[in-house]
């Protein structure tokens, strides 16, 4: 199954400059958040095949101008052809506004997913807009990844962990895959398409420790 990812910056390619069949062989679109919500709507349609979408950190306008015909799937587990996929979008909190999260604001959301967790048996990808702690983030709060998603990495072991946020311009603390033990994790900056049967070719790294502070 052929899925794609985007976050962060619209595709010029796919909305100013599309032409029929571009997404053609698509089989599910995945959005990790900053995205234009018209921007969302257009390649939902385009595509003809089910968009998901978490939120970003700069997406208060979903709340008066949501993408139409997508699916949110902030703190749920949604199935897609078997395939289990958890949604936890935002960024740590670094300003008053929507989206944004502590810590242990994330943990408290993780927590309320404990029974839908335990009755699937896990999950498959873990879709977020913020990097896991450690891994790829970065420095500045704003940046900065949240630990829980280490600990949902380690506990469930997904096959893939899909997250935005960090621009591949940000320099090389953003490759565009790597992976976190045995699970897969694919920056989706801008687009990203890759077939789920295929593991990515790709070493696995020891993650940064994560501060105790």
């Amino acid at each position: 199954m052929k899925i794609m990812v985007m976050s962060d910056v619209e595709s010029k390619s796919l909305w100013d400059y599309y032409t029929p069949g571009k997404l053609s062989g698509i089989d599910l679109i995945i959005s990790c958040g900053d995205l234009h919500p018209h921007y969302l709507s257009f390649v939902e349609t385009f595509s003809n095949v089910p968009l998901l979408y978490v939120h970003g950190n700069h997406d208060e306008k979903y709340e008066q101008t949501p993408p139409e015909g997508c699916e949110c799937i902030e703190d749920r587990i949604y199935v897609h052809n078997g395939i289990r996929i958890l949604g936890l979008g935002g960024s740590m909190r670094y300003r008053p506004g929507l989206h944004q999260y502590t810590e242990q604001e994330m943990q408290r959301r993780i927590r309320r997913l404990w029974l839908k967790l335990k009755r699937l048996g896990g999950f498959d990808i873990l879709v977020t807009h913020a990097p896991a702690q450690g891994f790829h983030d970065g420095e500045d709060l704003c940046h900065r990844g949240f630990a829980a998603f280490r600990t949902l990495l380690e506990q469930y072991t997904p096959k893939y962990f899909v997250h935005g946020h960090m621009h591949m311009d940000y320099g090389e603390k953003a490759p565009r895959i790597s992976r976190f033990g045995e699970t897969v994790v694919i920056n989706a900056f801008r687009t990203y398409t890759f077939d789920y049967e295929e593991a990515a070719l790709c070493p696995a790294e020891e993650p940064a420790a994560v501060s105790q502070q």
